[in-house]
């Protein structure tokens, strides 16, 4: 497993980012791919040490395209030089939650977890209402030394409670939340050495655990959106 050969070949296609050198160096980016689900492969038998619900999966469906989606976007770079996967009982769905992995290099790879998609307004009405019946066991969990030690959850939020929901709840800061997630930044050379880089992964998702569960038990029935 050669996570150098990954971030070498982000890097190129960060400097070169056009179709022509992306499919001029297209078995390149097989070799990189392939160390990145070897990775993966790993990373997931390493987690299942502390949730078996995700050990069923396949990495090569767990990740995301390089290719980008610029109809609405300023920046026309046809690639995002990133390798991105998502892990939870439900593959790489944005729901149930679970344990995100970027490689980015530049300084932009991260670790993370919780619900990073805002727009599904049932899943962030489930979770303000588990909040508002929970709330002492949010706290707890957010403040746990060794979590606030690696995360501070982040999310878009709106600037005053929703309707519908107390002004004066003991949680009402986090009410006003549409989606709550953590990320753990990742330095470069964090990354050179992976087996040290694996078992630090998995520590900080077993430390990210909780906050995840609480948000799944929030989420519990929720059905994704079915595109039309």
């Amino acid at each position: 497993m050669n996570i150098q050969l990954i971030t070498d070949y982000l890097s190129r296609l960060s400097v070169n980012n056009n179709r022509e050198w992306y499919h001029a160096n297209k078995e390149d980016y097989k070799r990189a791919n392939a160390e990145f689900e070897e990775l993966l492969h790993i990373l997931i038998l390493e987690i299942g040490k502390f949730d078996s619900s995700i050990l069923h999966n396949d990495p090569k469906d767990l990740t995301f395209k390089l290719v980008r989606d610029t109809r609405f976007s300023h920046d026309k770079s046809p690639y995002n030089p990133a390798f991105r996967a998502h892990i939870s009982s439900k593959g790489k769905l944005p729901v149930p939650v679970g344990y995100y992995l970027m490689i980015k290099p530049g300084g932009q790879s991260f670790l993370g977890g919780g619900l990073f998609a805002d727009m599904f307004k049932d899943a962030t009405a489930m979770i303000r209402d588990h909040i508002v019946q929970n709330g002492e066991e949010w706290e707890r969990i957010i403040h746990e030394p060794v979590f606030e030690k690696y995360f501070t959850v982040q999310g878009s939020a709106l600037k005053n409670v929703p309707p519908g929901y107390e002004k004066e709840h003991p949680q009402a800061e986090w009410l006003k939340f549409k989606s709550w997630y953590l990320e753990y930044p990742l330095r470069d050379e964090e990354l050179m050495d992976a087996e040290v880089f694996l078992l630090k992964a998995a520590e900080i998702f077993r430390v990210m655990k909780p906050f995840n569960d609480y948000l799944n038990r929030a989420l519990k029935g929720f059905q994704m959106p079915v595109r039309r």
